[in-house]
């Protein structure tokens, strides 16, 4: 019972740690002078970044704003479901399952799902008016790492569902 319990909470913050790489670093859009996110565009002359925050001179600022947003809210939902079951290890009684936790990580999941969807499906909207080079890029390493932690808060909340407490 330890080692699936340890192997949980690896996974759950695995899967935290996922979420707050996909959120932060600048990899969602790729190539090889530029990469952006959803935070900022970078061009790279040499070793020297030119970064732009993405304003709302952009059109779809606002789908932009949606992705920011499900993304953090996902992460900080994670978050919050590893401390309630760390609350719940020590407050359910023997048999119960861990159901809140199970919730609130399919919440993260759902919020996850959202964001990705909604830059994948607009990601070419985003960069109407960017240089062609950029439009011309490929998805980078922190969109995947996105739809992997979907994937991860997906297996967990699941997990959580069937995991019943025991001695």
């Amino acid at each position: 019972m330890l080692v699936l319990l340890a192997f949980i909470i690896v996974f759950h913050i695995t899967s935290a740690a996922l979420l707050f790489i996909s959120t932060i670093d600048n990899a969602w859009w790729t190539g090889n002078t530029f990469s952006t996110d959803i935070w900022k565009t970078c061009n790279y002359v040499g070793s020297v970044a030119n970064c732009t925050d993405i304003s709302n001179n952009n059109d779809y600022y606002q789908a932009i704003q949606t992705v920011q947003a499900t993304m953090i809210l996902a992460t900080i939902l994670c978050c919050i479901g590893l401390f309630i079951f760390v609350l719940q290890l020590f407050r359910l009684k023997q048999g119960e399952r861990f159901v809140f936790t199970a919730i609130v990580q399919l919440l993260s999941c759902l919020c996850v799902m959202i964001g990705a969807s909604v830059y994948s499906a607009l990601h070419n909207e985003f960069h109407t008016k960017e240089p062609q080079i950029i439009k011309n890029g490929n998805y980078g390493y922190s969109f995947i790492l996105a739809w992997i932690a979907f994937a991860f808060t997906l297996i967990s909340s699941i997990m959580y569902a069937i995991l019943r407490k025991r001695k």
